[in-house]
Formats: structure tokens, sequence, C-alpha cells
């Protein structure tokens, strides 16, 4: 979007304002479809550098995500436990960390969309 979406920065702001976390969202973004619960920037980079501080290989990187972030209206959307849809599979199974840019989104819906076998 040339231009965010303003419903989407409001839905946003309020996830960021920690009145809430169960928001679920699905958005499209650069082609890919992204599924998951929205977080606020600080809870999300908090676990973030949590995982990388766990990590031997990634653990320097840990202090890039401790920061806070900027101040003003969201630019980001931050997810946990979300899955990029491909086909009939969600990647990862247990879900991941994502951050996507509210510009970027071509598309998005209320809910998460999870696949089955049966």
């Amino acid at each position: 979007m040339s231009k965010p979406d303003e419903l989407l920065v409001a839905v946003a702001a309020l996830v960021e304002s920690e009145q809430s976390n169960q928001m679920s969202l699905t958005v499209v973004t650069g082609g890919a479809v992204i599924t998951g619960r929205l977080a606020p920037e600080g809870v999300w980079r908090q676990r973030v550098s949590e995982v990388l501080t766990d990590s031997d290989r990634l653990g320097e990187f840990s202090a890039v995500f401790a920061t806070p972030g900027k101040e003003g209206p969201p630019t980001h959307l931050h997810f946990h436990v979300a899955r990029i849809l491909q086909g009939t599979v969600g990647i990862p199974e247990t879900g991941g960390m994502y951050r996507v840019a509210i510009e970027d989104v071509s598309a998005w819906t209320v809910g998460d969309f999870s696949y089955s076998d049966r």
C-alpha cells in the first residue's frame, strides 16, 4: 500500500497500547500470506531477544532487539505464534515471530487461518 490503511494502523495502535495481545490477523505482503497473533512491539522485541540470548551462535544479536522501539504511530505489525501459509502447510508448524511493514500489506483480514488434514 502506498498509503497505509488507516483501519489497520488503528488496530496496530490498539495492540501497541498494550490493551490487547489477543488480536489474530492474516495479512498478504509481498505475495506471502502470514497469519497469527499481534503483539506489542516491546513484547515482541523482548521475546526475540530472549530467543537469541539462548542461542550459542546468535547471542551477540540479542542486544539489538533489547532496545526499545521508536515512539509515534505504529509502522509495523509484530506477529507471534505466526505462520507463513504455503499450500496446505503453515511454516513453521509451531509458529514464529514476524515483523511486517504496514505499508507493505496489500490485503488483510481479522482472524488467523489454519489447516487440518480432515
